[in-house]
């Protein structure tokens, strides 16, 4: 069992910021890539940022320059630092952990989903 806790959304202005963070915990051999995404309703999850083993990063293109990705491999964990937030950055936004079990085995797990809501 591998379970990841998803915490750091919440209800802000226009120009603000918010930092989303996600632990894993469990049955884990190892953690590959990291990520977050984020789907408003009637539409696909979309990436926002991702963040490979070696550090690697790569953001969509409406959140670059504003957010930020980080992992903390000593903890499992993964945040996601939004400054100059926009409404149209309103959603729920979930992590996405690709890992190896204890059983070897390659799994993908997704947070919970925090909502995001910027005001106006």
């Amino acid at each position: 069992q591998v379970q990841l806790v998803e915490s750091g959304g919440g209800l802000v202005q226009a120009g603000g910021s918010l930092r989303l963070s996600c632990a894993a915990s469990g049955n884990i051999f190892s953690i590959n890539a990291m990520g977050w995404y984020r789907q408003t309703p009637g539409k696909q999850r979309e990436l926002v940022a991702h963040i490979a083993k070696g550090g690697v990063t790569n953001y969509a293109d409406s959140v670059k320059g504003r957010f930020t990705i980080a992992r903390d491999n000593a903890k499992d964990a993964v945040y996601l630092q939004m400054n100059g937030l926009k409404p149209e950055d309103t959603a729920v936004y979930y992590c996405n952990v690709q890992l190896v079990t204890l059983m070897m085995i390659p799994t993908t797990y997704w947070g919970q989903g925090t909502q995001v809501t910027v005001s106006s």
